[in-house]
């Protein structure tokens, strides 16, 4: 199996991605916000969990969001290859997973950074909210907030793997088909090698 990781700020494009990666490849796709809204629709003992903290308007810990992903990659055991979109977001995160993948006798193949000067982000984020009325993206203050958070939470992770050799960027900047094609080219190399 391939294990993908995708990391980028918001609004970089990693679901649009992640999609085209999954529908190309035959692999799985696995986005953290899908798999939450999945637990809570379903009312699993994960998802009732979950929303105990989220009605004190707390982050779900760590935990339960391993537990949720522990469970996914469990039941797609004899994908082709799992796309992880939204996690990890952590180093915390990251040492789980590759804890997971352990026991499974897997690892982390790959990670794609799809790298977005901010301005560029701010202007795409305040597009989508326009387009899909979503309040929560009109707001510059917010998005420069939520991209600050990014730094300091999600941005680490990209010398965690480095460090591994396992990080490749790509430029996010260009048409949804452009990046498609950048990212096709380092997954055949790579997925030949796994």
């Amino acid at each position: 199996m391939f294990n993908l990781i995708m990391v980028g700020p918001p609004g970089a494009g990693k679901g649009t991605q992640a999609k085209l990666i999954a529908q190309h490849y035959g692999w799985v796709h696995l986005s953290t916000g899908d798999l939450f809204r999945q637990h809570l629709k379903n009312q699993t003992e994960l998802g009732k969990l979950a929303q105990q903290y989220m009605n004190k308007g707390l982050l779900v810990p760590d935990s339960v969001v391993i537990d949720m992903v522990k469970e996914f990659i469990n039941q797609h055991k004899d994908a082709k290859g799992i796309i992880f979109d939204g996690f990890p977001r952590t180093i915390e995160q990251a040492k789980a997973l590759d804890d997971i993948l352990k026991e499974l006798n897997q690892q982390v193949n790959l990670v794609i950074f799809i790298d977005v000067p901010e301005d560029e982000i701010v202007k795409r984020i305040q597009k989508r909210a326009l387009e899909e009325g979503r309040t929560d993206d009109a707001d510059e203050a917010i998005i420069r907030k939520r991209l600050e958070e990014y730094m300091t939470k999600t941005a680490p992770l990209l010398g965690y793997y480095e460090r591994q050799d396992k990080l490749v960027k790509i430029n996010g900047v260009g048409t949804i088909e452009e990046i498609f094609n950048k990212i096709k080219e380092v997954l055949d190399k790579h997925s030949a090698l796994a």
